[in-house]
């Protein structure tokens, strides 16, 4: 029994919180090095003129070979730490860090070390030097505030050794600076602290917020990655199942025309339903396809909304009926701004869905013009589909506008639908620009309101009540074609369309390659009976593109038209079906839409 794949293991807490411990170490680092250059120009200068000053004040010659150790060590800074940067990047990073504490404790202590050597006797140089120091740690300890152990090595040498210093000669003054000192040295530690605490969280913050985003985004990748296959899941399905669909509702249709009027034809006749049954199904998803890839494209005009409802109302009163339920569409004047075929088959679905989830009561269907207001800059005009159905629970419905989500459905009834009805009036509405509402109590009902512009009456509404995407018109065939070419891989395909259009008396050739379609054009062109129609599927065996094939063959033989028959629903390769501009039916095709297509 094999087991399923286990996917990335999510990363554990611990992992986690070692990973950013690591980087909110090395900001700190970065951060101590960056002011290294800066520091070690200004406490040259410090050094200089305060070690001048007790020289010149006090004449002690340990002051001088106090400020050339100074320098020295001022000097050694930078250059130990010259390559501050490679701190940051580099795995050793413990060795930087014990680097810079190791020349900032040098450093301070040499500062330490004044008052033990030359803390003068007088009051004013006395407070100089208590100043200068002090000054130094409440300076520094802001630059060395991210790390704990460079606040220790900055504070208490330099603090340590200005106490001791003070001690070491007692008086009044000095015990009290002593004290002060000491008082001092924990305010700061206590400061220390606290800013420490202050940057590390805010580094964390930072570093968690990042992990995070990049968490999502992985997390977002991956989502979309299996929307991806999903949808190339499906889209090979449904041509895989379209083939087979497609040559028996030909081969039904056939063989429904060579029973007509013998006892046998109403076993053809519920075969068909059934075969109508799946097509309309598969269509649906198809249409999802399709408005993916930006194949339908909203043709935008004004549209009575009277022969609207009146359409609407003739497509679903039998189907209400049956259910013993009522559907009433309220007459309206209005005019709105749309696209009358894509606007039909939206109120379509909302009508279907309606009815599907009302066992009692009915549906209603109404027209409300919304003027304008202060929340309403023009004026709107309302349509809301009512029922009085098992209704919606809050937590349901931003749910139910997903493909093949269904409210109490579990069981999957078949005759609920594949539960993508709202899924394409979500993506209708979005084309058209109609924000589409949902409210419902659960129980009690539901209203669904589309809000559409306002237009200015015409005198003519064009609307076509064909309900596949996009809308085409459905035209009473004037004549056929004498002779037609099939280009199709599968055998039944070329079997059912040979059996289909010989019935209705058209001289039909079915070949299966490229090769011999071009074979068979150029011997009926050279007989003077020459191919009008080529029928070519889109996706050929071995991966050959159909529509170069065809397009190909059309330019090569003059007079030669292409119809395109395919039963992809990949969006990418829809697209391409749509920029190439040649007309194109999807599998499975009911013998009607083909014949008409051929007329």
């Amino acid at each position: 029994m094999n087991s399923p794949a286990a996917g990335p293991r999510p990363p554990d807490r611990h992992d986690l919180d070692h990973k950013l411990d690591e980087l909110i170490l090395r900001e700190q680092a970065a951060s101590l090095f960056s002011t290294v250059r800066s520091g070690t120009y200004s406490d040259i200068v410090v050094t200089l003129v305060f070690g001048l000053l007790m020289y010149w004040q006090t004449q002690q010659l340990v002051i001088l070979p106090w400020i050339a150790l100074r320098l020295f060590t001022l000097m050694r800074m930078p250059q130990k730490t010259a390559y501050f940067e490679q701190a940051v990047a580099d795995k050793n990073l413990g060795h930087w860090i014990n680097t810079y504490c190791r020349e900032l404790r040098l450093n301070t202590a040499l500062w330490g070390l004044a008052p033990i050597l030359f803390l003068p006797d007088s009051i004013p140089l006395t407070s100089i030097m208590v100043l200068v120091i002090m000054a130094f740690c409440m300076g520094g300890v802001l630059a060395v505030a991210p790390l704990r152990r460079a606040t220790y090595n900055l504070l208490l040498p330099m603090m340590l050794g200005l106490i001791l210093g003070l001690l070491l000669r007692p008086n009044l003054l000095n015990l009290s600076l002593a004290t002060f000192c000491v008082a001092f040295l924990i305010a700061v530690l206590r400061f220390a602290k606290a800013q420490h605490e202050l940057l590390t969280t805010a580094l964390r913050t930072r570093f968690e917020k990042a992990a995070l985003a990049e968490r999502l985004e992985e997390q977002m990748r991956a989502t979309e990655q299996a929307s991806q296959e999903k949808t190339r899941f499906l889209a090979a399905a449904s041509h895989d199942l379209r083939q087979p669909l497609h040559a028996i509702a030909l081969l039904g249709a056939a063989l429904e025309k060579e029973l007509t009027g013998r006892p046998e034809q109403s076993n053809a006749s519920r075969l068909m339903r059934a075969v109508n049954v799946l097509r309309h199904s598969l269509d649906t998803m198809l249409d999802v396809s399709r408005l993916d890839a930006g194949v339908v494209v909203a043709a935008r005009q004004p549209v009575a909304l009277h022969p609207l409802f009146q359409s609407l109302n003739q497509g679903f009163v039998s189907t209400a009926n049956e259910k013993d339920i009522q559907l009433r569409l309220r007459a309206s004047p209005l005019w709105v701004e749309s696209d009358p075929q894509l606007l039909h088959r939206l109120l379509s679905n909302l009508i279907d869905n309606a009815i599907k989830y009302t066992q009692h009561g009915g549906v209603l269907v109404v027209a409300r013009l919304r003027r304008e207001s202060s929340k309403r800059k023009t004026a709107e005009v309302w349509i809301e589909v009512y029922d009085s159905g098992i209704g919606i629970a809050p937590e349901q419905q931003t749910r139910v506008f997903e493909e093949f989500y269904q409210v109490g459905n579990h069981g999957r009834d078949r005759s609920l639908g594949l539960g993508i009805g709202l899924s394409i009036v979500k993506r209708l509405s979005l084309l058209l620009a109609h924000p589409v509402e949902l409210r419902s109590v659960p129980g009690q009902g539901s209203s669904f309101r589309l809000r559409l512009p306002v237009a200015k009456p015409v005198s003519v509404s064009s609307f076509a009540a064909d309900r596949t995407l996009p809308p085409q018109r459905l035209l009473a065939p004037l004549h056929l074609p004498r002779r037609v070419l099939v280009l199709d891989d599968e055998a039944d395909v070329r079997d059912a369309m040979s059996l289909l259009l010989a019935a209705h008396g058209i001289a039909v050739q079915a070949v299966a390659t490229a090769a011999e379609a071009s074979m068979a054009l150029q011997i009926a062109t050279a007989a003077h009976d020459p191919f009008t129609l080529l029928i070519c599927d889109f996706r050929l065996a071995d991966g050959i593109d159909g529509l170069e094939v065809g397009q190909t063959l059309a330019q090569e033989f003059s007079g030669l038209r292409l119809l395109l028959v395919t039963g992809e629903t990949a969006p990418e390769r829809l697209q391409r079906v749509r920029e190439a501009g040649i007309p194109v039916l999807f599998k499975p095709v009911s013998a009607e839409r083909l014949l008409q297509a051929m007329a």
